[in-house]
Formats: C-alpha cells, sequence, structure tokens
C-alpha cells in the first residue's frame, strides 16, 4: 500500500500525523534494508555455488578430452571417426559454454553485488545518517523549547533577547535537518524501483543466457527483459524530472536563514498589501515600501512583526511594473512587479486608485498586454516554427518547449488538469483513451488547435525514433510538465508528473483517432473511485503483444551513473 507524500511545508508544523507518516517511511526503509543485506548475501552464495558448478564441469570436460578411443585395424569408418572424436567435441563444447560461464562469475558481483552494496551505503546510509541529525535536532530544539519556555518574566530583556536567538537558530537547524532527511527518505522509496531491480534483472538475464538455456526459453525471456527494461527506462527518466522539480521546491523551501523570514520575502514609500502564495493558500501581507529610483531598487519592510522574531527589510531590483487588469484577480488596485531576483512577478495591492497610479508612475509601469493577444503570439510563433522541417532532429522541439513553457496557464488548462490526472491514472487501458478524447474537447478552440498541430509535429518526430531516440515516451518526458502543471507546486503535484507523461504519451500514441473523430457521446461511465492499491498489469515473458523499441546493447546493464545520460 502507497504512503501518502510527505510536503516540506509539513516539517514546519512536525505535527504527530507528520510523524506518524515519516514513521511508516522509516519502517519501510528498515525493511528494504534488510531485504537487501539478505539479497547479497543469498546472491554471493548464488554465485559461488555457480563458480563451484563451473569447475567441476570444466574437471569432467577435461577427463573426456583425455579419452582417446583405442584403434582397431589400420582404418575407421566416417561414423567412427565422429564417434572416435565425439569426447572431443563435447569437451571442446562445455569448455567454451564454462569459459563465458566463468566471465560471468567474475562480473557478478559488478552486475549484482556492487550496485546493491552501493545503494545500501550510498542511499539507505545516508539517509539513516540523516535520520540521526534529524533525532539529534528534534531533541536540541525541543529542549531548548521546554528551557525557554520555563525562562522567568522578570528576567533581563537581554537574556531574553539572547534565549530568542538561540531558540530561533535551533528552530532553524531543526527545520533545515528536517527538510532534508524527508527529500532523502523519499528518494529512496523512488530509486529503489529501479536501482534495486535493475541489478537483479542484468543478473538474470546472464544466468539465463549462460545457462545452456533452450533457444525457444531465451526467445521466450528477451521480450520480457526488453520490456522490463524500457519501463525501468521511463521511471528513471518522471524521477529525474520530479527530482529536479522537486530539488528546486526544496531549495526555495529552505533558502531562509531563518523560520520566522519564510513570511518576508516580498518587497515601496508607503504602505501596501503583498501576496504570498504558500502550499496550503494565499495570504495578503502588510509592507511598508520604498522605491529608489536610482538603481531601480525596491525595499520592503513588514509591518506585522511577530513578537519573538524580528524581521529585516527585503531589498528587490525592479525590471518592470505593470498593471493588473480587474478581472484577471479578485483584488482591486492591484500591480505586477518583475525583478531579477525573482522568477515569477511580485503582486502588490495599493490603497486606492490614485495610490497605484502614484506607484505605477514612480516605477515607470506600463498597462497589461491582452493575455489572448500573448498567447495569440505564442501560437503564431509556434505555428511558424513548425512549418519548418525537423521531423529527423529534436533540436527544434525545445523552441516550442521553450515558448509553450512561458505560457501563464498551461495549452490543457488547470481547470482540466484533475480530470487528465484521473484519467492517466486508470487501470482500464480503453477508458484512459476515451477519457483523454472526450477531455481533448474541452479544451478552448484555440487550444485545441495548437494543441493538434504541436502532436501532429511530434508524431512525425516519433516516426524516426530509430535515428533521433525520440520515442512517444521520451517525447512525453519532455512535453508533459509543458502541457500540464498543476496550479500549485506541491510534493503531491510533482509526484504527478509521470501520469503528465502519460497523457502526452497517448496524445502521441493515438493522435489519429482523437484529433481526427469526434469524442463518442456514448462513452462508459466514469469508473469509480479505487479503494484498493492500484495494480498494474503484469508483464510476463511469453504471450506479449509486440511492440517497437530501441535495440539495447550489453553496456545498457552496466549500472554506473556515469553511463547514464538523463534526457532534458
Amino acid at each position: 500500500m502507497g504512503h501518502p507524500p510527505l510536503e516540506f511545508s509539513d516539517c514546519y508544523l512536525d505535527s504527530p500525523e507528520f510523524r506518524e507518516t515519516l514513521k511508516c517511511y522509516e519502517v519501510e526503509l528498515e525493511r528494504t534494508s534488510k531485504f537487501l543485506k539478505e539479497l547479497i548475501k543469498d546472491g554471493n552464495s548464488v554465485i559461488s555455488a555457480i563458480r563451484g558448478y563451473s569447475v567441476a564441469v570444466q574437471k569432467f570436460s577435461q577427463t573426456l578430452s583425455m579419452f582417446q578411443f583405442d584403434v582397431i585395424g589400420d582404418s575407421l569408418t566416417d561414423d567412427e571417426i565422429n564417434i572416435a572424436q565425439s569426447f572431443q567435441e563435447f569437451a571442446g563444447l562445455l569448455q567454451e559454454v564454462e569459459t563465458d560461464r566463468m566471465m560471468l562469475v567474475q562480473n557478478a558481483s559488478d552486475l549484482l553485488i556492487k550496485p546493491l552494496e552501493k545503494f545500501r551505503k550510498e542511499q539507505i546510509g545516508v539517509t539513516k545518517e540523516k535520520k540521526k541529525r534529524f533525532e539529534k535536532d528534534s531533541e536540541k530544539y525541543y529542549s531548548q523549547v521546554d528551557k525557554h519556555l520555563s525562562l522567568s518574566a522578570k528576567k533581563k530583556e537581554t537574556q531574553l533577547q539572547e534565549a530568542d536567538e538561540i531558540l530561533d537558530k535551533e528552530r532553524v537547524n531543526f527545520y533545515e535537518s528536517s527538510v532534508e532527511y524527508v527529500y532523502q527518505i523519499q528518494q529512496v522509496q523512488d530509486r529503489k524501483k529501479f536501482d534495486v531491480v535493475e541489478p537483479v534483472l542484468a543478473f538474470l538475464h546472464s544466468v539465463l543466457t549462460l545457462n545452456n538455456l533452450t533457444v525457444e526459453m531465451t526467445r521466450d525471456f528477451m521480450p520480457y527483459k526488453q520490456e522490463l527494461q524500457l519501463s525501468l527506462q521511463n521511471t528513471r527518466n518522471n524521477y529525474e524530472s520530479t527530482r529536479e522539480e522537486m530539488e528546486e521546491l526544496m531549495k526555495r523551501m529552505k533558502h531562509p536563514s531563518q523560520i520566522g523570514k519564510m513570511h518576508s520575502f516580498l518587497p515601496m514609500e508607503g504602505y501596501l498589501y503583498c501576496q504570498e502564495k504558500w502550499a496550503l493558500g494565499v495570504s495578503w501581507v502588510k509592507y511598508y515600501v520604498k522605491y529608489h529610483k536610482e538603481g531601480r531598487r525596491l525595499v520592503m519592510v513588514p509591518c506585522e512583526q511577530k513578537t519573538t522574531t524580528k524581521q529585516g527589510p527585503t531589498q528587490l531590483t525592479l525590471k518592470s511594473c505593470i498593471r493588473r487588469k480587474t478581472e484577471s484577480i479578485d483584488k482591486r488596485f492591484c500591480f505586477d512587479v518583475e525583478t531579477n531576483e525573482r522568477n515569477a512577478p511580485v503582486t502588490f495591492q495599493a490603497l486606492s486608485e490614485g495610490d497605484r497610479k502614484l506607484w505605477m508612475e514612480a516605477m515607470d509601469g506600463k498597462e497589461p498586454v491582452s493575455s489572448f493577444l500573448f498567447f495569440s503570439l505564442i501560437f503564431t510563433f509556434v505555428k511558424t516554427a513548425l512549418k519548418y522541417p525537423q521531423n529527423k532532429t529534436p533540436q527544434g522541439l525545445f523552441f516550442d518547449h521553450f515558448y509553450l513553457r512561458s505560457l501563464s496557464e498551461p495549452l490543457m488548462t488547470y481547470s482540466l488538469h484533475r480530470d487528465l490526472m484521473c484519467a492517466a491514472k486508470s487501470d482500464n487501458l480503453d477508458f484512459r483513451l476515451t477519457e483523454i478524447h472526450s477531455l481533448t474537447y474541452k479544451l478552448p478552440e484555440k487550444n485545441r488547435e495548437m494543441l493538434e498541430m504541436l502532436i501532429k509535429h511530434l508524431v512525425n518526430v516519433c516516426s524516426h525514433s530509430e535515428d533521433n531516440l525520440m520515442t512517444p515516451s521520451n517525447m512525453a518526458v519532455i512535453f508533459g510538465p509543458t502541457l500540464l502543471r498543476a496550479k500549485e507546486e506541491t510534493v503531491a503535484a510533482m509526484l504527478d508528473i509521470k501520469f503528465q507523461n502519460i497523457v502526452v504519451e497517448i496524445l502521441i500514441e493515438d493522435y489519429k483517432k482523437i484529433f481526427s473523430n469526434m469524442p463518442d457521446s456514448s462513452a462508459p461511465p466514469i469508473p469509480p473511485p479505487r479503494i484498493t492499491p492500484r495494480k498494474r498489469q503484469p508483464i510476463t515473458i511469453s504471450k506479449r503483444p509486440p511492440r517497437v523499441f530501441q535495440a539495447l546493447s550489453h553496456d545498457h546493464f552496466q549500472h554506473t551513473e556515469s553511463n547514464y545520460q538523463p534526457l532534458v
């Protein structure tokens, strides 16, 4: 049964529910560690047994080769010659097989044991070290809290301030170690899906191939091996995409040097309210803001100070100022400010319309460009870009990716995101296609037109996957987070990236059905939500449907980070 994702914001609250969820992760980590220890022990036993078996067979082949048939008479028939040479042929065949088998034994440690030991040491071991730091900092922080609360109010002000500073420092250390520990323990849960399975798969393939299996068994095993390798490669690619996204989210959550400064990121002469977005919603915080035209500096001083924390001013460098349209936000007198230090615009609310005009004049503010016009500009650019012959090389795709990513709302819209994710997670493959087909036609007309042009182009590029390696699954890894995106950035949303990729993969693989026909109005009803854990259809060695895949070399089994190059 799956565990709920651990949100970084929960580290700050450190609630009993958070601790209970974290405990579930720790139990699973320990179970995995014990399993790997036993697997490594049994793996070494198997390798020793194979080595002993190979030595015995080689001794057997040497005995065969030493025997010479006694020649009776001065000539032999062809049949007799064949019989007389049969033991040498047997010995040569066995020796050749056992030479390969001994190579397997020599490489088995690199294929199976070393990667598993590396995972235990570098992943589980590191996680346990971070757990120790987390527990140590947790104990120090709550001990300091108890000590802090027991201080008498009659103490000198300097003593009380010193105690406040010590507590703030311990809170920062505890929060930082908590965030790092949560990040690491979730990474181990994701990495083991391929870091543990892949070495076993590689070792199993070597054993089956070199253990004198029949051609039929080897042929049956190959589709299974390739199918599983393809799944491993796809999982490695949402992990690398979510991991990068999750790392950025973690850095943003860790950035403040003090926990109290989490609510003072945004920084002009007079009072302004600033919109601040958090994992659980949006708040408007009051600031006294100064704008220095020379140097284009914004200095923001928070007005709502906490008694235990003294927040300093925040400084930002102005790039541009744009008035917010009334219909684009539920507050009046708003304007957006772009800064060098921030990736996203900072939204301010002035005290009146006249006040807003003064701020905008001081900052050389401009009127907003119509979102429809901006979308039309992007639409025209992408439409023009797709006219050029890029079907055999993927470089031009990244221009489309870049410009589509700049839309304020993803092409497949926020309003349909939840329904698209539900469709991608369905057990029923037919329902997935039917529902995504139907949802595509709920997009605004301009969005659907641009989506159709883009997917048609991607289908064209994927048709040359033997040359450019751009299979539908690889293409989906690139465009999934671009065409679909959750409105709020949370760990749970990051974990859905792999399902966004599934939606794009279906759009590519079923392009003709989706864009050439209107959805069937008599489509089956939406299946009820799952109560039990999701069960995937198992892959088997035989009777697998044919599937196009990229040929893989033996080097693919070498499980080293240097040989792996993730898609970007």
